[in-house]
């Protein structure tokens, strides 16, 4: 399992959905002759009639990318008065509905959403922000946290900040306010000097200094972290990740772990992700459905190629076996078997 997060030689080179934008890596693509129309029309005949047309709904939301969805949101409320969220919500019950609503919601209105849902209730879940704040552009944080202010008039941070607490929420924070370095230049001087500054802040310190973890690894471009991972590994002789796990516990260490994968690889990370919620103790749907929506046009792809290098088994054929129903359609339709 440790052997995909420790191959340092081919990380320098390889690209990072961090800091790549281009949707070229996702499953769904803009359907070519589409109407939005027609599709509006066929959606309020499939909820309108007797009994709902599931496969109807399936295939359209599935099959177009989420800016068509949009004008398909706009078609459908111009003919019918009415929103197609709230006749889905309606119409669709349980983790059917819940991924229906998410394919026609916004990117960073649906990453907004699950902050909101993180958030709110006795305990916030601490997993879903690491996965949220650690996978996550620059560019991406921003849009959820300008979501965040017109959905609810407040900062996104200043909620956050009243949810957690110490290191953890010094580390949320700073990734929350999406000031990583996005340069893709490396200097290997300053990597060299961070891998000390790490290596004398963790394993050749008694006790350990985390503030110095959580300025490097919140701050320093991907490529510039990559090269001091590198760096870390020749200089202590253990991986950086190693050394998080051996020095820190609790949430700091889960989240300063996650952004260690990250860097490495987004889609690495979010393949675990997706192989805890099922291969856990029950499974755990709204994390499926999270990842398989929110990836679908950035690199779901990529999710797919990890999952099969990590775990043997395709994406596809592990969901099959791990849902059912309508639900289970759904994101098949949406991930796509191996090859396609």
């Amino acid at each position: 399992m440790s052997s995909v997060w420790d191959d340092l030689d081919l990380l320098l080179e390889s690209p990072s959905s961090l800091t790549v934008t281009s949707t070229a890596r996702g499953t769904i693509k803009e359907k070519p002759g589409f109407t939005p129309g027609e599709d509006a029309a066929a959606l309020r005949k499939a909820i309108e009639g007797i009994g709902t047309t599931e496969k109807t709904l399936i295939d359209i939301l599935t099959q177009r990318s989420n800016a068509q969805r949009q004008l398909i949101c706009k078609a459908y409320q111009d003919a019918t008065g009415k929103t197609l969220c709230d006749d889905l919500e309606g119409d669709t019950h349980g983790d059917f509905e819940d991924v229906l609503v998410g394919l026609i919601t916004p990117p960073a209105k649906f990453d907004c959403q699950e902050f909101r849902r993180a958030i709110k209730g006795a305990g916030t879940t601490e997993s879903v922000l690491i996965e949220l704040f650690a996978s996550r552009s620059n560019h991406q944080i921003k849009a959820m946290c300008d979501a965040y202010l017109a959905e609810t008039g407040k900062p996104l941070i200043q909620d956050l900040k009243s949810e957690v607490s110490g290191d953890f929420e010094k580390t949320l924070v700073i990734l929350a306010e999406g000031k990583r370095d996005e340069s893709t230049n490396v200097d290997v001087a300053k990597a060299k000097a961070d891998a000390k500054i790490l290596y004398e802040a963790g394993e050749k310190k008694w006790g350990t200094d985390e503030s110095k973890f959580i300025d490097i690894l919140c701050h320093r471009s991907v490529p510039q972290l990559r090269q001091t991972m590198v760096e870390y590994k020749s200089l202590s002789g253990k991986s950086l990740q190693e050394s998080i796990e051996g020095e820190m516990s609790g949430r700091l260490e889960d989240i300063l772990v996650a952004i260690v994968k990250c860097v490495k690889s987004v889609p690495a990370y979010l393949a675990e992700r997706l192989h805890k919620s099922m291969k856990g103790a029950g499974t755990t749907e709204s994390t499926i459905t999270r990842i398989i929506v929110s990836r679908s046009e950035v690199d779901l792809q990529d999710i797919k190629t990890e999952y099969k290098k990590l775990f043997g088994t395709s994406l596809y054929s592990d969901i099959e076996s791990d849902v059912s129903g309508d639900f289970c359609q759904t994101l098949l339709k949406i991930c796509g078997e191996d090859g396609k």
